[in-house]
């Protein structure tokens, strides 16, 4: 399977498979002519006198200084070391990796003016796991994320530090261990690779990819907890969600009943006297569902964006290079913000569900134990899922609505969404641990339910989990439980579907 940088259609499970090697990434005859077309572009702008942003002119507030055609390799070089300013940890190395596969994509559409021969050796950075160390500080999302971008560049130019293994070595030693030499940046090409949302857009892909699974372990485990407190499947039917026809809420009423099937739980109380359960376990498709349209938003707004151009100026014409706004980071932080608040509530609505099974209510024992007292049972981990929760909405602050003027004013609003994309990430890997707590009280839960059977999915996730945790009987320390049911969450062996 070979995809076509630049002529293809990138998608999130495209990204996904080129870094992981099950797609090969290649640049056909198509994209290489529009490659070298735009280069030529550049060539010729190069040798006029008209000024053209980041072409022949400073950056930033120094775009009114001309330089001069001699100087115009040493200006992006230049670039390229005074921008790589980003502090803190370095970010995953797999996002290094997406985040160079999308700026391959975005140059081969013919609009950047960088050389054939910059590209291709980006791709062979991609395809030998050379991948570089990007600290996660530094962008604030317009004129895209100069500081992570600069650093991921930088060891084109014999710079910077790659990842190799867990290690981190000098980017001039591992060229020469590559028998390449480092290349010298020519006019347009290191504003070509700093312009751009690339920082933004491989933590949305990364986090997306996350987000749908564990929108759908979120629609088990509530099911399970559902099944453990001998809920109602009413408020599931296909009728009412007719009425009120939300994409998202469509899709998890179909999930649950599709989760309660040939349940002889469900079935040996659909006639109890109790007439509606609390809004955490009734509420799901609505909850639920909810964060799935904010999921598709921005899912649909990603998938715009990896198949755009971002970096600037825009290399039309010979005589029309546009200095524009496509490197703005807002399209994706502002939806990135919506889809933290998305992943932050499936978290919340888990937590008052744990708290829900702890009660003591309809023939379950209090805080899930038969011998309370001498006993905590599960009382201690609810404390965990609450921390968690509040600690996601104080991650919930959106970024986008914030922005703080740089580069003397002429870069005077921006979107601060690589913060957004790191925070929308944090919630993701918190949701993945109240999960887990969840998982494990619904599994303690369902015990007392015997000898009433589930729907095949929910008895495969149930033996799954005892697999890895035990049914709790006397108090023992649920440290090494817990790490193992968020292993178990991280690793997506839990059946969704």
């Amino acid at each position: 399977m070979m995809f076509k940088y630049g002529v293809d259609t990138l998608t999130t499970d495209k990204v996904i498979a080129i870094s992981n090697g099950k797609l090969k990434g290649i640049i056909n005859n198509e994209a290489k002519e529009r490659i070298i077309s735009c280069r030529k572009k550049v060539e010729t702008i190069t040798k006029n006198n008209k000024a053209v942003y980041g072409i022949n002119t400073g950056f930033g507030p120094l775009c009114d200084v001309q330089i001069s055609p001699e100087e115009t390799n040493q200006l992006q070089t230049n670039l390229l070391i005074t921008h790589a300013v980003g502090v803190g940890e370095n970010i995953n190395k797999h996002i290094s990796k997406i985040m160079m596969i999308c700026k391959v994509h975005a140059l081969c559409q013919g609009f950047s003016g960088v050389r054939l021969k910059l590209i291709e050796r980006i791709i062979y950075f991609i395809e030998n796991d050379l991948l570089p160390t990007v600290p996660k500080q530094g962008s604030v999302g317009a004129s895209g994320d100069l500081a992570p971008l600069s650093h991921l560049f930088l060891p084109l130019i014999g710079e910077g530090e790659f990842w190799i293994d867990k290690k981190i070595v000098p980017a001039k030693e591992v060229l020469s261990n590559h028998d390449m030499e480092p290349l010298e940046l020519h006019a347009k090409e290191g504003l070509g690779l700093i312009n751009g949302t690339q920082f933004i857009l491989a933590h949305t892909i990364v986090g997306l990819k996350k987000m749908e699974y564990l929108l759908d372990l979120s629609d088990v485990s509530g099911a399970m907890s559902i099944e453990g407190y001998k809920g109602s499947a009413s408020p599931f039917k296909e009728e009412l969600h007719k009425i009120r026809p939300f994409k998202g809420s469509l899709k998890v009423a179909e999930r649950m009943r599709m989760l309660f099937e040939n349940s002889q739980n469900i079935t040996s109380h659909e006639d109890c006297e109790r007439v509606q359960d609390p809004y955490s376990m009734r509420c799901i498709p609505q909850v639920h569902g909810a964060s799935r349209n904010a999921f598709y938003h921005l899912q649909e707004l990603a998938e715009i964006e990896m198949n755009s151009v971002t970096d600037n100026p825009i290399v039309l014409s010979e005589t029309e290079a546009i200095s524009g706004g496509n490197f703005h980071g807002q399209p994706l932080a502002m939806a990135l913000d919506y889809c933290s608040i998305a992943a932050s509530e499936l978290g919340n609505i888990a937590d008052r569900r744990c708290y829900l099974l702890l009660e003591g209510k309809y023939g379950l024992p209090r805080l899930l134990t038969k011998s309370g007292g001498l006993n905590s049972g599960f009382m201690i981990p609810q404390y965990t899922t609450a921390a968690l929760v509040t600690e996601n909405k104080s991650l919930c602050f959106p970024p986008s609505a914030d922005s703080i003027p740089t580069s003397l004013g002429q870069e005077d609003h921006v979107s601060m969404g690589s913060i957004s994309g790191r925070q929308f990430n944090e919630i993701l890997e918190n949701l993945e641990k109240i999960l887990a707590i969840e998982l494990m009280y619904a599994a303690q839960a369902l015990e007392f339910r015997r000898p009433n059977t589930f729907s095949t999915i929910i008895e495969k996730n149930h033996t799954i989990i005892r697999e890895k945790v035990d049914k709790l009987e006397d108090d023992r320390l649920l440290k090494d439980d817990i790490n193992n049911m968020i292993q178990l969450v991280k690793t997506q062996k839990l059946i969704v579907k």
